[in-house]
């Protein structure tokens, strides 16, 4: 049973950092691409960053370029999202998802397996 557990949201102020951590099980992390998705309160789920299983080819939504960092660590089963200079529209619930396949994609369909998600919170 595939399990995505996301941590380390929280409050934040604009300008600062917080990393995202998603810790995966019941499947063999390191052939599936992983990504982050967000969903702010009234708004669609929308995507964030995406890795494949390589790690090699990353893409990012424009809003958060230069900002955050997605990375794996296959020998641990954990996915992450650095980010930093934070700004109020960051603010969102965050979600860990598992790709249907080992290469990259930008939308929701392209993912089988979503975590609970874990709130971040940027405000003054």
């Amino acid at each position: 049973q595939v399990q995505l557990v996301e941590s380390g949201g929280g409050l934040a102020q604009p300008g600062g950092s917080l990393r995202l951590s998603c810790a995966a099980s019941g499947f063999t992390f390191n052939n599936y691409a992983m990504g982050w998705f967000r969903q702010a309160p009234g708004k669609e789920r929308e995507f964030v960053a995406t890795i494949p299983w390589s790690g090699s080819i990353i893409y990012y939504t424009d809003s958060v370029k230069g900002r955050f960092t997605i990375s794996r660590d296959n020998a641990k089963n954990t996915l992450y999202l650095q980010m930093n200079s934070l700004k109020p529209e960051d603010t969102a619930l965050y979600f860990c998802a598992k790709g249907r396949l080992s290469r990259t994609s930008l939308q929701a369909i392209g993912y089988d397996s979503w975590g609970q998600g874990t709130q971040v919170t940027v405000s003054s």
